[in-house]
């Protein structure tokens, strides 16, 4: 486990040790504060466009849904994984003021891996590779401005992308409550 957790450790100091560029950093704090806003946006605002709505609407809210079901479990892993942030244990320099949670899984990652995820098992994958290079940028400014470990937003993205499946299974086109859902607006 030492080995693991010594990895992590490098590697996140290695990202975080490219901090201190001026304009780069003013980006990836950026990106880091407005990155998930902008993809929830980036979702919402294609509800009224496209020839197929229902099925481009479909993995909308399949998106929604996998965003909420990631972020409802990152909490329950909050009650048994108390992971200090590496800020705190000296690992990294923060460019941004502290956050008061523990660091493991990110919220950050696990919410933009979530949508990402969901546009990959989906009709629309073309989307996808937009939606999973944004999550991979978000992930990576965490890192870069010294509020997650690597494994923080290693494990967000797994999250992320276990909950889009899980929705992806369960959350049929056509059923009742997707034709419902669809049908809003």
């Amino acid at each position: 486990m030492t080995a693991l957790y010594d990895l992590d450790v490098a590697v996140t100091q290695t990202i975080n040790a490219l901090s201190g560029q001026g304009v780069v950093d003013a980006f990836m704090i950026g990106i880091s504060q407005w990155g998930v806003p902008l993809l929830v946006l980036a979702v919402a605002g294609q509800w009224w466009s496209g020839a197929d709505r229902r099925a481009k609407r479909h993995v909308l809210v399949a998106a929604g849904l996998a965003f909420i079901l990631a972020l409802g479990f990152n909490q329950l892993v909050l009650l048994g994984v108390d992971r200090m942030r590496p800020y705190v244990a000296g690992v990294t320099t923060l460019l941004v003021p502290p956050s008061a949670d523990p660091s493991f899984p990110s919220d950050h990652a696990t919410a933009a891996f979530a949508i990402a995820a969901t546009f990959a098992f989906s009709v629309i994958r073309r989307q996808a590779v937009w939606f999973t290079l944004a999550a991979v940028v978000v992930a990576f400014s965490r890192v870069y401005i010294g509020i997650h470990y690597v494994g923080d937003v290693l494990g967000g993205a797994v999250t992320g992308l276990l909950a889009a499946a899980a929705v992806t299974a369960l959350y049929r086109p056509g059923s009742r409550i997707d034709r419902f859902l669809t049908g809003i607006l």
